[in-house]
Order: C-alpha cells, then structure tokens, then sequence
C-alpha cells in the first residue's frame, strides 16, 4: 500500500532558526518552505519536515538516531562536516575510529553526529 508513496521524514527542533541554518546551511538541504509548524527542506528527493516542538513541555531529543544519509565515501564527508563547524558522537563500546567511523559487522562505515537540538544524525558508507 505505501511501497509506492513518497517517505517523508520528521525531524523535531525547538529552535525553527538554528535548525534552518543547520539543516540548509551547514548540511546543504534545499529549503522549501516554512510555516508555524515546521520547516521544510527537500534532502535529495525525499521531503524532510523540521517540526517546531518548541510549545512540547518537556520535549528531550531520542537518544538513537533519528535520520541519516548514506553516502559514497564517510571519511571525506565527515571531513567536509567538520570543517563546517560539525562535531562527532563517541559512544562507549563502540570501536569508532580517529574520526569517530564504527565498522558495522557488515562493513558499512558508520558515523554520528547532532543537529542543534541534540537528535542524533548519522552518515553511513555501504
């Protein structure tokens, strides 16, 4: 039934402007639009809504991550985030290498890093 539909994805902000800056600027996103309720962005065809939750008492960033992007090569796009200002997650357990890559059991290179907000993005070579 939805194997067909266009994927739109959510992320939360409670800050609309430090969320575009980060999400346009800094990820280079096409910003489409923006209203009260969300900010919206196209990440390579696939529509991405930064949902405003700033009015959600209480409101705490998952502690997994939340949207990721998968890309050629993660070394040389963990460079080009880093050189805008991007840090990257380490998490204990985690064999992550000197630029915080983790090896999956498949071979994928895998990648962390926050937005604003403190969700958790991820980069991810197949």
């Amino acid at each position: 039934m939805l194997g067909s539909a266009d994927l739109i994805a959510f992320v939360p902000t409670r800050d609309t402007a430090k969320a575009r800056q980060f999400y346009e600027g800094t990820l280079g996103l096409e910003f489409i639009s923006a209203d009260s309720f969300a900010l919206v962005f196209n990440a390579h065809g696939t529509t991405l809504r930064v949902a405003n939750v700033s009015q959600v008492k209480g409101f705490r960033p998952a502690p997994f991550t939340i949207v990721g992007w998968q890309v050629t090569n993660v070394g040389d796009t963990v460079g080009d985030l880093v050189r805008k200002g991007v840090g990257f997650e380490r998490f204990p357990g985690m064999d992550q290498d000197a630029q915080g890559v983790w090896q999956s059991p498949s071979g994928a290179k895998v990648a962390w890093f926050k937005d604003p907000d403190g969700n958790i993005l991820s980069i991810t070579q197949p």
